[in-house]
């Protein structure tokens, strides 16, 4: 055995908490052939020639069914299996001599279970092979996900500060209506935010955890709306040429779903952050920060269709706007940002691998390396 298959194959089996999405391309059970390109260290440029260090998008791709590996006991395995995801051993995919794509995911969410599956579900759609690593916060204990699921799955962050990651997703939390200090783990995730700056490739941050990122960095505040923000919005896509936008139409329906804002006149100016799309009715959508090589999604396109019911049907309240046919709650909900929601995460995939350098020790090396993520 190679020693780098060995040293995944270790990796692997203590540590039941990555997912492996694997590549369309099985470099190490398959012969060569030059229509199926893996990333291999060797495909990567020759930093001597180019100056760059960053990963070669293969010229010609092998469009097969990609699978995803996942523990056999993760709840999301069996709702995967039954969308027709592939799914596979874990073992299968450590042979693989390529670099997966590492991304984590620091879960602020109390369902735990159903943000995890939204997620990999959107991840494991790409023709890539991704690690996904599963994070929570240290020292907070979570009340809606059992201690058996989270010891399982999950790893403190502390336990992964002195890694580097390709992308890391923070999500949000239901912890909106209260200022940013009076959240208990605030001190903790301003660490984080600061940790993604020299270990992270690209964060891309959701909800409130988008209008915490904004307020650390920038000090933009947060304002509490009249009335919830809650159904499904027209957006704008302002920059139809942007990397993470491509191929999305000039409108695209979002789900939303937050008592708070951050508003556009309050972005500041001078600091390169530019807003790629937006909503009347729903306001700001998502936020670039090249700086930070950060994306901050204040919406949810990551939702599942019956997401807004369950929220509708918990809580009560006005019916989500735009959701039900004729605004009644006894008809199926349309999802109508599903092909959107893909596309966006298929996007920020598909930029994250064509600009983290192949070393991970070099992943936020460089403030060279932010200005190198998607061109503003």
């Amino acid at each position: 055995m190679h020693s780098r298959d060995k040293a995944l194959q270790d990796r692997a089996e203590t540590s039941s908490e990555i997912f492996s999405i694997k590549s369309w391309v099985d470099a190490r059970r398959q012969p060569a052939d030059p229509g199926k390109v893996a990333l291999r260290k060797e495909d990567v440029a020759d930093p001597a020639r180019n100056g760059s260090s960053h990963q070669r998008r293969p010229e010609t791709e092998d469009r097969r069914e990609v699978p995803i590996k996942i523990p056999d006991h993760l709840p999301a395995r069996s709702i995967l299996e039954n969308e027709g995801v592939a799914v596979m051993r874990e073992s299968d995919a450590v042979r693989q001599d390529i670099r997966p794509l590492r991304i984590g995911l620091l879960n602020l969410m109390p369902d735990k279970v159903s943000t995890e599956t939204q997620l990999a579900r959107l991840l494991g759609a790409t023709p890539l092979q991704i690690e996904l690593t599963l994070v929570r916060i240290s020292d907070h204990v979570a009340r809606n996900t059992s201690a058996e699921h989270l010891e399982a799955f999950y790893r403190p962050w502390r336990d992964v500060e002195h890694e580097r990651f390709d992308g890391f997703i923070i999500t949000g939390a239901p912890v909106e209506r209260l200022a940013f200090g009076e959240v208990r783990y605030w001190p903790e995730l301003q660490r984080i935010f600061d940790w993604t700056r020299t270990h992270v490739h690209s964060c891309l941050t959701i909800c409130w955890a988008a209008q915490a990122f904004l307020h650390h960095f920038h000090g933009v505040p947060k304002h509490e709306l009249a009335a919830k923000a809650f159904g499904v919005f027209p957006h704008r896509n302002l920059a139809p040429n942007s990397p993470f936008l491509r191929g999305m139409s000039d409108s695209f329906a979002a789900p939303v779903s937050r008592w708070t804002e951050v508003r556009k006149a309050e972005i500041p100016e001078g600091r390169g952050l530019r807003v790629l799309a937006e909503s009347d009715e729903a306001g700001l959508c998502l936020l670039h920060d090249p700086q930070r090589r950060a994306l901050l999604m204040f919406n949810h396109l990551e939702y599942d269709g019956d997401t807004l019911a369950n929220e509708f049907n918990r809580d009560g309240g006005p019916i989500p706007a735009n959701y039900y046919p004729d605004d009644d709650p006894a008809r199926p909900p349309m999802n109508a940002w599903r092909s959107h929601g893909h596309l966006f995460f298929g996007n920020w995939i598909n930029e994250i691998y064509q600009t983290t350098p192949f070393d991970p020790a070099e992943i936020g090396g460089s403030a060279a390396q932010g200005d190198a993520l998607i061109p503003a």
